[in-house]
């Protein structure tokens, strides 16, 4: 499928993948497709960063090449290894035979049937169906000289392996980076690329977002979920929960048919949407009641 010509059409694609998309970031996904631009997405965790770029994956009917960034991750893990494994294999096969070439083995050795294709020497292939979105996942994670390394590879959507030289992108990828900002992303790389901060939603699109993915959720239930989980952002809380709880907590709360939320119900559930118990310890007791009341409240027509 070709690219979205319009705004318009970037949002109608994603909401075809059930992504809710605001005006903002459908504007500039589309500015990403049609300038050959990387996407620099930065945000709490949750907010359906990793998302967009499954969306569009999967709106555009492209492969999604999906690489998950850590602490350590160097250039060799990202692009290529060798089958070391193989090589060993054929070069006790090799001397088995007798008369071993050494010279001509070490070419046989370091070849492409002998190389493990990393995501982003993976994103430089021709793809079927067109370029791959090629997602760069939770970049602050690595360090500085990847960031750099990075950098060059983005630039000019190509990578270098000694053995075999240089291999460039025919058709650069879709690139979407993203940032939970646990630290500073340098600004060179931030150049490169288109930014949108992706915040928390609203309460009326975070129920629209539930309704796509949880569409079974009444809408009563629904709105106190979102209601309840809006609230708890304003918590002093570790972590704040994101839109994935919300969506794992309405799963939660249908499949114990639950039709509406109450503290007991509340306290049993609090592990979809918190994850330290220090913050589920918080909302323990008459806490989860007086924040579910302030929310009832807030739900009635004025």
């Amino acid at each position: 499928m070709q690219n979205p010509t319009s705004i318009d059409a970037v949002q109608t694609l994603l909401a075809g993948q059930d992504y809710v998309c605001g005006r903002a970031l459908g504007t500039v996904t589309y500015l990403a497709l049609r300038l050959g631009r990387p996407l620099f997405l930065e945000g709490e965790a949750g907010t359906g960063k990793t998302e967009i770029a499954k969306a569009l994956a999967a709106g555009l009917g492209r492969r999604l090449i999906r690489l998950q960034c850590y602490e350590g991750l160097d250039a060799a893990s990202a692009v290529y290894e060798w089958n070391f494994a193989g090589q060993m294999i054929a070069i006790r096969a090799a001397e088995a035979s007798g008369g071993v070439d050494r010279g001509h083995l070490k070419d046989e050795l370091f070849t492409e049937d002998y190389l493990v294709e990393r995501p982003l020497l993976q994103a430089m292939r021709p793809q079927p169906g067109g370029a791959s979105v090629l997602l760069i996942d939770e970049i602050d994670r690595t360090d500085e000289p990847f960031e750099a390394f990075l950098l060059e590879a983005l630039s000019d959507f190509q990578v270098t392996i000694p053995e075999l030289g240089t291999i460039r992108a025919p058709e650069p990828p879709i690139v979407i980076l993203t940032s939970n900002r646990t630290r500073e992303v340098h600004d060179a790389l931030k150049r490169r690329c288109l930014y949108h901060w992706v915040d928390y939603p609203t309460f009326e699109r975070e129920i629209e977002i539930l309704h796509a993915r949880a569409p079974e959720a009444a809408g009563v239930l629904s709105r106190e979920v979102v209601a309840f989980v809006q609230r708890l952002r304003t918590e002093d809380l570790f972590k704040k929960p994101g839109v994935a709880e919300t969506i794992d907590w309405a799963k939660c709360l249908l499949a114990l048919d639950v039709i509406s939320l109450s503290p007991e119900v509340i306290a049993d559930t609090l592990g979809a949407i918190l994850k330290y118990q220090d913050d589920i310890a918080k909302l323990q007791g008459s806490e989860a009641k007086r924040i579910l009341d302030e929310v009832r409240a807030s739900l009635e027509p004025a």
